[in-house]
């Protein structure tokens, strides 16, 4: 019997799953049989993503940064769909633009949506895990490869979340549990979308080599992540390509500031260059939601 089927008719959790990538692995998990626990911030969204699967799922409006309040959801999902065999620390945020005039909130808010967020995951998920000998997957990506300019929270988070999923890797091992990082490339999702709205970050993309700025479709980045949960993998490389350019990565910092070099004071001159806010549906709903956090608790 293969991991998938072994899966079957266990309960997996997937967080930032009103959309995008989140969503898409809610599906993935679900049609291999999983019962799906669906987190995130927005409630309507997240009955809307829960639908259609054809399996029993639960969602959960739930703050990934709010400790107390993910303790809570994760007994909630014990008690419903019993402990889970696989979590995926999956919800992100990102923002773009020059670090100095960067609105110092925003960019805090990427840091500890992504890397805090994704640790308080891991923290109230794993007395499940231990009870199951499950997996934890921690969503990465390539920017945790090559930091890129103009993005300088999201790298430094998803740099941060590969060191926080290697270093829970190797405590854990011995407790049956399986921690892999999946390092996901350009994705068709709402975020990815608006980011090309403006103009730096869009041609800033467009000096890479011409199959490293490829989008792919959401549902196929999912299906790769899927396959990685199935064989309860170290690394998930989606697309698999990504796996040949992990011996290049300490060049990736010299090619970077080359390209930014010559391509920054163009792209000044030719345009502003402005803080662009949480990017996206999602993290525009995400900064709603703290700032209405944070005025009930004034």
């Amino acid at each position: 019997m293969g991991q998938s089927d072994a899966l079957r008719g266990r309960t997996a959790v997937v967080t930032g799953a009103a959309r995008g990538l989140g969503a898409a692995l809610a599906r993935e998990l679900a049609n291999r049989g999983m019962r799906v626990a669906l987190l995130g911030l927005e409630a309507e969204r997240l009955e809307k993503a829960a639908r259609p699967l054809p399996v029993e799922t639960r969602c959960y409006a739930v703050d990934v940064t709010d400790d107390e309040a993910m303790r809570r959801t994760a007994e909630a999902v014990t008690d419903d769909l019993g402990a889970p065999s696989v979590v995926i620390a999956n919800a992100g945020v990102a923002e773009g633009g020059p670090f100095a005039t960067s609105d110092a909130a925003s960019w805090r808010r990427v840091i500890e949506v992504n890397l805090i967020g994704s640790a308080i995951t891991a923290r109230s998920f794993l007395p499940g895990l231990l009870a199951s000998h499950g997996y934890f997957l921690q969503v990465a990506s390539t920017a945790a490869f090559g930091s890129a300019p103009m993005m300088s929270a999201y790298c430094a988070s998803k740099a941060g979340v590969e060191s926080f999923a290697q270093s829970l890797r190797a405590e854990l091992a011995h407790q049956r549990i399986g921690v892999g990082i999946a390092y996901v490339h350009w994705t068709d999702t709402d975020m990815i979308r608006d980011a090309d709205r403006h103009t730096v970050l869009r041609e800033l993309r467009a000096h890479m080599p011409p199959g490293a700025r490829k989008t792919y479709p959401v549902q196929r980045v999912a299906s790769w992540v899927a396959q990685g949960v199935d064989h309860k993998s170290a690394t998930v490389y989606a697309p698999p390509w990504l796996r040949l350019v992990q011996p290049l990565r300490p060049l990736f910092p010299y090619a970077v500031t080359a390209v930014s070099r010559r391509a920054l004071p163009r792209l000044a001159r030719d345009s502003s260059v402005e803080p662009t806010g949480l990017l996206g549906v999602g993290g525009r709903a995400d900064w709603h939601a703290l700032r209405r956090h944070r005025s009930e608790h004034q």
